[in-house]
């Protein structure tokens, strides 16, 4: 259980962790393997990796695009996994890959944890998965030693609460706002509420994602919570660069250093 440990360890130590967002094969498979080192080496402790997805129903215009450019690549679960495992021999970022549960239930739910765990991956994050849906994915993740992480928005109950944090793994997903993923101008303070309703049912780390683009946003976010997870900025900049493959890994990196001196 990779992930929750490096987050508790950062805990630990008074620290708080970042989780990048990427989408795998976005503008292809091979930079998406650079990136994932740049970011490693800028200092995340978490890589989120999207698969992408047809109808990406959590994420706002940005990611939906760069689903779409890694479509048109036509990357494939297969391609996305063999990418991890060649990643693996040069980095042991921990990996979390978050997809729909329609592309898992196609491929498989045991062929997927199966394949997933052989190369790697840490994690899992299945966006429109309910918890009264999810036992039996749940049970073939603890089974290959797999996180399967858990969202919590502003709207969820204390019941509701509760459920969630009895089985989480990994860190909780805490949904900054109800909507889709994107770049806001100021995330929601919501979130605060929401993190001081879950904090007496669990002491799993908690992390703040949807709406955090900028150091900023990132610095103001932090005081609240775990660890901070930034997607859609970083897809943006994959986006502006994707033509220039030094620029980008040179734009990529001083982004995530900017956002971990941010949160230190």
């Amino acid at each position: 259980m990779r992930i929750e440990k490096v987050l508790r360890s950062l805990r630990e130590e008074e620290k708080k962790s970042l989780i990048i967002y990427i989408t795998a094969g976005d503008p292809d498979l091979k930079v998406t393997e650079e990136l994932i080192y740049s970011i490693a080496e800028a200092g995340a402790d978490v890589v989120e990796l999207g698969v992408p997805f047809s109808d990406p129903l959590a994420d706002g215009p940005t990611i939906q695009q760069a689903s779409q450019r890694a479509l048109n690549g036509k990357v494939t679960i297969p391609k996305i996994l063999s990418t991890i495992e060649k990643i693996r021999k040069k980095s042991s970022v921990p990996i979390a890959l978050m997809t729909y549960y329609n592309p898992i239930f196609h491929y498989g739910l045991d062929r997927f944890v199966a394949d997933s765990k052989a190369v790697g991956v840490d994690g899992l994050i299945v966006p429109d998965l309910p918890l009264e849906e999810s036992k039996e994915l749940r049970d073939i993740t603890e089974r290959f030693g797999i996180e399967l992480i858990p969202f919590i928005t502003p709207t969820s109950t204390p019941e509701r609460i509760d459920a969630i944090t009895k089985v989480a793994q990994g860190f909780i997903y805490c949904v900054s706002v109800t909507g889709v993923t994107g770049i806001r101008e100021n995330p929601s303070l919501d979130v605060v509420e929401m993190i001081r309703k879950i904090r007496p049912y669990t002491d799993i780390p908690l992390a703040i994602g949807f709406g955090i683009s900028n150091a900023k946003q990132a610095k103001e976010m932090i005081k609240y919570t775990d660890a901070i997870i930034v997607g859609s900025a970083a897809v943006k900049i994959i986006e502006n660069y994707q033509n220039d493959l030094s620029m980008l890994l040179g734009q990529i990196r001083s982004f995530v250093k900017s956002l971990k001196e941010a949160i230190q």
